[in-house]
């Protein structure tokens, strides 16, 4: 994937659902690749694809600890994705608030007197 922007990355790496899978695990802590692999049906070199996406998108790390190389998560890259949604979430919670005050209206002028 050649992206034009590090957001786009972000997301093309977070669509998969496999690598989110990859990504909840990891908040757990980090993990090695065959401890990131056990719960899934694909082979090493499958993880270790999903892997690169998601390490080029600065969404995990890998360490080194003698023969293994630990993956750990990265939150930049998620906090640039939650920048980027703040202008929604103020769009969408400015319109449920405008349709909560319109159906408190439509409320009192249905209620008889």
């Amino acid at each position: 994937m050649q992206a034009s922007d590090p957001l786009s990355e972000t997301l093309f790496a977070l669509a998969d659902p496999t690598r989110r899978a990859i990504l909840a695990r990891l908040a757990e802590g980090e993990a090695t690749v065959n401890e990131i692999a056990a719960p899934f049906d694909i082979s090493l070199p499958a993880i270790s694809r999903h892997l690169k996406v998601l390490e080029h998108a600065g969404l995990i790390s890998r360490g080194r600890d003698a023969q293994w190389r630990p993956c750990r998560l990265e939150t930049k890259a998620l906090k640039n994705v939650d920048a980027w949604l703040e202008h929604y979430r103020r769009f969408w919670t400015g319109s449920f608030d405008k349709m909560d005050a319109y159906i408190a209206e439509l409320k009192i002028k249905d209620t008889p007197k």
